[in-house]
């Protein structure tokens, strides 16, 4: 990311409240983020800084959110924040070369996985290399649960303070719930963050994932903390 410390999120939402919030909360989760309040405000910034992702709303006074996706899509990853609901304005978005499309109102929570999986993916396509340069940014905190800690530089677990050896999968998994332990996840936030791909509501791989965790953690009595949600996903104890 050319040396940069934070990945960068331009947030082009109108209304102050609501970019402001965006604001807050992404920075409060390591992402250093510039708002624009219009189309043409957008541009302009977009054309004068560079940015490795950008939440873009539709309706802009200025220049509209749908002529600005394939702008912005052209360099980085664009999610769509929107108040339309409707299909034939998500596949023209999506179809413009848009990543994501989130319908308002949502979750903060859901928003920030959503992002999770954008540079994710964006770290495979870039190779090991980028994606260890994006890591130093964002995760040299070594995270905790209660006998649980988990160095995402490292790439290891503890419980109890005994070793954990994960499987890559296992360990974004458990990267994900120690990160937001008070959410309740679906099986798609899950599976989208630790695969970067789309989920099906028949696959089962998720669940055996979730089981090998809990049996590795037998050993120190901690297999008890991943708690099933039933009819929507998992959860921490």
């Amino acid at each position: 990311m050319g040396g940069r410390d934070l990945q960068k999120i331009l947030i082009v939402e109108d209304d102050a409240k609501n970019n402001q919030m965006l604001k807050d909360y992404l920075e409060d989760h390591g992402y250093a983020c510039t708002q624009a309040f219009s189309g043409s405000e957008a541009r302009l910034l977009f054309s004068m800084e560079e940015y490795d992702l950008v939440l873009l709303d539709l309706m802009l006074p200025g220049i509209s959110g749908e002529e600005l996706v394939s702008v912005f899509s052209e360099k980085v990853p664009v999610i769509v924040l929107s108040a339309k609901s409707g299909l034939d304005s998500k596949v023209e978005v999506l179809s413009s070369g848009a990543e994501d499309y989130l319908c308002k109102p949502f979750d903060l929570p859901e928003l920030l996985v959503r992002i999770q999986v954008q540079f994710r993916r964006r770290r495979k396509c870039n190779g090991t290399e980028a994606g260890e340069e994006e890591k130093r940014g964002q995760e040299q905190t070594v995270y905790s649960y209660r006998g649980w800690t988990l160095n995402p530089d490292t790439q290891e677990m503890a419980a109890e303070g005994e070793p954990v050896e994960l499987t890559r999968h296992e360990f974004l998994i458990m990267e994900l719930l120690i990160r937001n332990p008070k959410r309740v996840f679906t099986k798609q936030m899950i599976y989208e963050y630790a695969w970067g791909e789309e989920y099906l509501a028949e696959d089962k791989t998720l669940n055996v994932h979730i089981s090998n965790i809990r049996s590795k953690l037998k050993k120190s009595g901690t297999d008890s903390y991943i708690q099933t949600v039933w009819g929507m996903g998992f959860k921490l104890s």
